[in-house]
């Protein structure tokens, strides 16, 4: 569950197989980031960023040939990062815990809140739809 605005943009340009598969890769990592890191802010750049950002044999690769196909060039890592992000949303929307959101440096955040809510302030919790990761 996400607290908040919880809109969505589908995705297009992968199957529904991709997709499904994309959001089970990205519920996996949630669940490892919750496991290490509780509360922390999280972004899909920290799932496939930096260090993260070798796709190649995960389900993500198919974002990624998506743009590539298109002739995206270089603009294909950004627009990955932004189908993730929505993909990432979703998963959160759909997931049985509960999580808040914010606007980070130019991505969308999130953050684990089952538990903890008593650490959270009303301005962690933000209620506006953007185009962003």
């Amino acid at each position: 569950m996400l607290k908040g605005n919880a809109g969505i943009k589908a995705v297009q340009g992968i199957t529904k197989e991709e997709e499904k598969e994309i959001m089970a890769f990205l519920q996996g990592a949630v669940y490892c980031w919750c496991k290490n890191n509780g509360n922390k802010w999280f972004s899909a750049r920290d799932f496939l960023g930096g260090g993260n950002s070798n796709w190649q044999g995960t389900p993500v690769y198919a974002l990624y040939e998506k743009h590539e196909e298109v002739g995206k060039g270089a603009g294909s890592i950004k627009a990955v990062g932004i189908d993730a992000g929505w993909l990432l949303r979703k998963v959160l929307i759909e997931d049985k815990r509960t999580f808040i959101t914010k606007r980070g440096f130019r991505i969308r955040e999130y953050s684990w809140i089952d538990g903890i809510i008593d650490g959270i302030k009303d301005e962690d919790i933000e209620d506006d739809e953007d185009n962003e990761e």
